[in-house]
């Protein structure tokens, strides 16, 4: 295995701002240096600096040159000196009036240089720890997965986006998982998952935490399922238990559980146009009508919680009966686990356990907005977070694309966590190119949400960016952007010369030049 993986952004530098509660805490962002714009005034050059720009930054320690990477032994323990003495998770502190270290972490993380810019921000500590106390915003940091920078999951805060990888019976190795975790860090993924159902779950699981500065979820149920040879009647409570425990004790931040399924309402997907689509919801399905009875995961709900209570680990309650096409969006057998989950939110609460809300799937625009209210209403306001969802269903090869528009609508109305999807969506397993494409898109998707909210300091990079293409600064431009290889490898592609105006226009219709010779025109007649 490669053992010294860095990544780095052009013009950037990795910085660090320090906590005010808590002065040990050192919060990583990449600063952009930016060109100075150049113009020319009554024959005279005039340069004229144009100041950095700071942007939110998920590859951690990956990005800091004076941070040796070893994969072997895993990255710096960041959290390690918060947990002596810890016993509560971020929920009980928060109801209690205690402000954590993480708590600050991720205000400031929120907040960046709002301040330097004049932009008044409500969020502060304590409105983190408020959010938290409240259940409308989750902090997912497992005690032993002090290798994670803190991050937040809620409405009032910026959109964030989860990355799946994981490999299967047929398809990639550890390796290959592991690189695409430090790949998805790099291009801007705020968690990950590992759905790993191949061989060697337990040691990919492994090398990916010890070298994930991000949370990382995963699907108990999958592993518990490789346990008993895949048959499903076979699956049990203490099987599943025993999986929870392993996996707590790695470190995994959050777990999707499948809860919500009812044996009374199985039935009511059945009669679907494309039936259940949830490997989780289907295989639970299955195991009530096997033995005519309630879900283990139903029925051990408080034990799950207590299990979880331990390490602080979060439970992101599965949508094992989301649609898995626009013509199923929004059926009573969607709705009837979401009122399920909505009944289980207030008892992990009561258990002081971080809960969120996993949504479709495939919903037309017009049926979006129900979702997010619905959930809002039945689920007591804890955080959603929902797979695209997919806009139509006719694009195979392009569902990171049906889904991101999608994505953008319910980031926009409400959803805090959109979990990403690739070109290869329905087809197969994505390489390295796919979780990059993804990637991208969400970010775009989360990003116009951030704007749209009116998240405070959103439009900073866009008007950076901006400014940078009309002044033809093509380097700026690039480097501001999501994806600057793509950009700046489009662009020399096309416009060899690199002078003010791009292969689009031509030197003759290029708008910008021809804004700037009005703007020169109207100035020396003044």
């Amino acid at each position: 295995m490669k053992q010294n993986f860095k990544i780095n952004y052009p013009n950037s530098e990795k910085v660090y701002i320090s906590g005010t509660l808590f002065p040990d805490i050192k919060v990583g962002m990449r600063r952009v240096s930016l060109m100075p714009t150049v113009t020319v005034h009554e024959g005279r050059k005039i340069t004229t600096a144009n100041a950095p720009v700071l942007v939110y930054d998920t590859s951690g320690p990956y990005s800091d040159p004076n941070i040796r990477i070893n994969l072997a032994n895993g990255l710096p323990k960041l959290r390690q000196d918060w947990m002596p003495g810890r016993k509560g998770t971020q929920h009980y502190y928060a109801r209690h009036g205690i402000i954590t270290p993480e708590m600050e972490y991720v205000a400031i993380r929120e907040n960046m240089d709002n301040a330097a810019h004049g932009i008044t921000s409500y969020i502060t500590p304590e409105f983190v720890r408020q959010e938290v106390a409240a259940g409308r915003a989750v902090i997912p940091c497992n005690h032993r997965h002090p290798e994670a920078e803190p991050m937040i999951i809620g409405n009032r805060f910026r959109v964030k986006i989860n990355t799946n990888i994981g490999n299967s019976a047929l398809s990639s190795n550890l390796e290959e998982e592991v690189e695409k975790a430090v790949w998805s860090c790099k291009w801007g993924g705020d968690t990950l998952m590992d759905l790993s159902t191949g061989q060697h779950i337990h040691e990919t699981r492994e090398h990916i935490l010890r070298n994930s500065p991000v949370p990382v979820g995963t699907v108990p149920l999958y592993q518990a399922f490789e346990k008993v040879n895949e048959k499903i009647r076979d699956l049990s409570w203490e099987v599943y238990r025993d999986t929870l425990l392993e996996q707590c004790e790695q470190g995994v931040d959050y777990f999707t559980i499948h809860c919500g399924i009812r044996e009374k309402n199985v039935h009511y997907a059945l009669n679907r146009l494309t039936g259940m689509v949830s490997r989780g919801g289907s295989i639970i399905s299955s195991w009530c009508d096997i033995h005519h009875e309630e879900s283990f995961l139903y029925t051990h709900f408080d034990d799950i919680c207590d299990i979880c209570r331990q390490y602080d680990v979060a439970i992101s309650l599965g949508d094992g009966l989301r649609p898995g096409s626009i013509h199923d969006a929004n059926d009573q057998a969607q709705f009837a686990e979401l009122d399920t989950m909505g009944e289980l939110v207030q008892r992990a609460w009561d258990k002081d356990v971080q809960v969120f809300i996993e949504g479709p799937g495939h919903v037309p625009m017009h049926k979006i907005r129900e979702n997010v209210e619905r959930e809002k209403e039945k689920c007591h306001q804890a955080p959603f977070y929902t797979l695209g969802p997919l806009v139509t269903d006719i694009a195979p090869g392009y569902d990171h694309i049906t889904s991101a528009i999608g994505a953008a609508m319910i980031g926009w109305m409400g959803t805090s966590m959109l979990c990403y999807v690739t070109p290869k969506e329905h087809l197969a397993l994505p390489d390295l190119e796919d979780v990059r494409n993804g990637i991208i898109a969400y970010k775009i998707a989360a990003h116009a949400a951030d704007i749209a909210k009116g998240f405070p300091g959103a439009s900073i990079r866009d008007d950076a960016l901006s400014k940078a293409r009309y002044d033809f600064r093509w380097i700026d431009q690039f480097n501001l952007s999501l994806d600057p290889e793509r950009a700046r490898a489009i662009y020399e592609a096309a416009n060899p010369h690199q002078g003010q105006f791009c292969t689009m226009c031509g030197p003759n219709f290029c708008a910008a030049r021809i804004s700037h010779g009005l703007c020169q025109e109207r100035e020396e007649k003044h």
